[in-house]
């Protein structure tokens, strides 16, 4: 995806500064806090306090005279769907993978204790695997659902597992060895495996969003393993890890800078 064109504007620069600090901090911040962690002066900053105030996205302890986020942004950020955010930013990188591997790819997220693919596109190749929109999976019995799992604080997972058919059937032992297996694939974003329902199909998954915000989801391609074609995975997955960092970026969903 090209880079925007930088056009510097001070004075917006100036106050987005001020709200992502604001959203950094444990804490309220005073004016002296925030020109010490902004490196600015605090005359340079008021004005800008000020204005944010009055639009209601801080607020100032009247005793403590320290500022902190209102709900607002939260607001703002909840006025459409998340996933119909999600739908549009990843329409287009999605295609763009689809047509540079020539490999079907699909979009799911984790809707309770269930995998939904909430969006898909096909490969141009005339002999493909697609996954249908709105397919519902066991997510401990596929790529996607694990990697989401992983990514899971385990008081979540927990209740998913719980509700899950193929976590309820494996042993102690087997059990004790699937979460083992968890941290790895949340630590490197990326989950593979033979299809558990397919023969000579593979499934290769990478985290999309920001497990920090609670925001995140699975793309996944399916692959027919051709007779006689190369087996290099490394390239695909450098291309879907690609996918994911621009639908990540285009929802906003990066770490603060």
């Amino acid at each position: 995806m090209p880079k925007a064109p930088q056009y510097p504007v001070p004075a917006l620069e100036k106050g987005l500064d001020i709200l992502e600090a604001l959203a950094s901090a444990a804490v309220p911040l005073s004016l002296a806090d925030l020109a010490s962690l902004l490196s600015r002066s605090s005359s340079e900053l008021f004005r800008m306090l000020n204005c944010l105030e009055v639009r209601g996205y801080i607020t100032r302890d009247e005793v403590s005279a320290k500022y902190a986020l209102t709900l607002r942004l939260y607001s703002l950020a909840h006025a459409h769907s998340v996933t119909e955010k999600l739908l549009r930013a990843a329409r287009r990188p999605m295609q763009a993978l689809t047509e540079k591997y020539r490999e079907s790819c699909h979009l799911s997220v984790l809707e309770h204790d269930r995998l939904v693919v909430v969006e898909q596109q096909e490969s141009p190749e005339r002999v493909r695997l697609s996954i249908e929109v709105g397919a519902v999976f066991d997510p401990a019995a596929t790529a996607s659902g694990r990697l989401l799992l992983a990514v899971l604080p385990a008081d979540q997972r927990d209740p998913v597992l719980a509700a899950s058919d193929t976590a309820g059937k494996l042993s102690a032992k087997a059990r004790t060895e699937f979460l083992k297996s968890m941290g790895p694939v949340a630590e490197s974003g990326l989950s593979t495996a033979e299809s558990e329902t397919i023969e000579g199909v593979r499934d290769v998954a990478v985290l999309v969003g920001n497990p920090t915000l609670g925001i995140t989801a699975a793309l996944a391609v399916t692959r027919l393993l051709r007779r006689g074609a190369p087996g290099d995975e490394a390239k695909l997955v450098t291309g879907m890890r690609a996918a994911a960092a621009e639908i990540t970026k285009t929802l906003g969903l990066g770490p603060l800078s």
